[in-house]
């Protein structure tokens, strides 16, 4: 397994022409192969999320983001399912440490699951009886541990503290889930994101856990927010790929009509240029943010950060997501109907951004979440703020 950032770094950038390669044969299987999965188990992905208290490599949340955006440049469903598998040990702080030596006996545990309080948990003796049905179960298919998140009662009551209704989050093996093929997607295909449901599962009190009450991590990646600062990776390094691929084509091609190389012509020059422009300041503003945010948290909690910084990493995030979709479709654009003709990748990469850009953390929820937070008004999806 390797350790550091750097030797992760190098890891992931090695890996990924391997994983280019098979980028069409993981689309079509809708999952990860296993000997992919195994591959990133022993270079150590997936025990990224662990801070060095809790044994693992500690790194950044900016170090994370760029092996992630490594992996993603190779496959954009092979950085995905990296990243959402590598939350284990984000989640591990927010457990004691008891529960993670019983759930987390290595640090190289896959975890797939839904933070969405879909589902619901009756409160009984020792525990909670679990039900519900998650859709969007991105590497269920190969995962180790599952997480869902559900709203608790008490009896037939939603339950409530301070007069807001209370979620939790929970923790179960992946063999006491039942998983059903729904991911049939438009992109993102290899995510094997399907949906998965438990029906009256008990889960022991100490397998649950919220984002507010940190229980064995005390540093930096035990944040609300943690997990969502290094999701940029993902559609940053993927469109990276889809740039360097049309250059690399443009160096070639000529005008059908004139005969004119592309290297002459103002409309390849200007639209490559463009989208050059727009992926800099995107990837470089999200750069930023991750260096403001971890600098500022050297002496403050999250909910204690002033509101510009609190909003700086979620408005950065949605940026990027959106305009990496525009870089993309506006490469197919240029290269025209040779971009959705197979072996070229950039049908797979424009249906992969179209697809992320659903994703909540692209939504204007995320936007209007932070012009109410500013504004003192009530945010849409406070999680991403640190705020109940």
């Amino acid at each position: 397994m390797t350790g550091d950032a750097s030797a992760l770094l190098a890891a992931a950038r090695a890996f990924a022409p391997e994983v280019a390669k098979r980028r069409q044969e993981i689309d079509a299987a809708r999952q990860l192969p296993a000997d992919i999965v195994e591959r990133l188990r022993s270079m150590g992905i997936y025990a990224m999320g662990f801070s060095a208290e809790l044994g693992g490599p500690g790194l950044t949340s900016l170090q994370q983001m760029e092996v992630f955006e490594a992996l993603a440049y190779g496959d954009t469903a092979t950085g995905w399912c990296a990243m959402i598998g590598a939350a284990t040990g984000i989640y591990a702080g927010f457990l004691d440490k008891r529960v993670i030596a019983e759930l987390m006996p290595t640090r190289d545990l896959i975890t797939a699951g839904l933070i969405s309080p879909s589902g619901r948990a009756v409160r009984v003796a020792g525990g909670y009886r679990l039900t519900g049905r998650w859709k969007l179960g991105s590497a269920i298919t190969h995962a180790d541990l599952v997480v869902a998140g559900a709203m608790v009662f008490d009896g037939d009551q939603v339950a409530t503290a301070d007069g807001a209704p209370i979620a939790k989050m929970y923790f179960m093996r992946r063999d006491q889930v039942q998983v059903f093929d729904t991911w049939d997607s438009t992109g993102l295909r290899g995510s094997g994101s399907n949906d998965y449901a438990v029906d009256d599962l008990f889960i022991p009190e100490r397998h649950c856990f919220d984002f507010y009450e940190p229980r064995s991590g005390t540093g930096k990646l035990t944040e609300p927010e943690a997990l969502a600062r290094v999701m940029p990776g993902i559609p940053l390094g993927a469109t990276r790929a889809a740039l360097d691929y049309v250059r690399d084509l443009a160096r070639g091609k000529v005008v059908a009509a004139t005969g004119q190389k592309w290297a002459d012509n103002y409309r390849a020059q200007y639209i490559l240029g463009e989208c050059e422009m727009e992926y800099i300041v995107a990837r470089g503003a999200v750069v930023d943010s991750l260096r403001t945010l971890w600098d500022a948290l050297d002496e403050n909690r999250f909910a204690d950060l002033p509101a510009d910084i609190r909003i700086q990493t979620l408005l950065t995030r949605t940026h990027s997501y959106r305009a990496c979709r525009r870089i993309v479709a506006r490469l197919c654009e240029l290269v025209g109907t040779d971009s959705i003709y197979k072996p070229s990748p950039l049908d797979i990469w424009l249906r992969d951004m179209s697809t992320m850009t659903t994703h909540l953390m692209a939504h204007d929820q995320m936007i209007q979440t932070a012009g109410a937070f500013l504004l003192g008004g009530k945010p849409e999806f406070p999680f991403v703020l640190g705020v109940r």
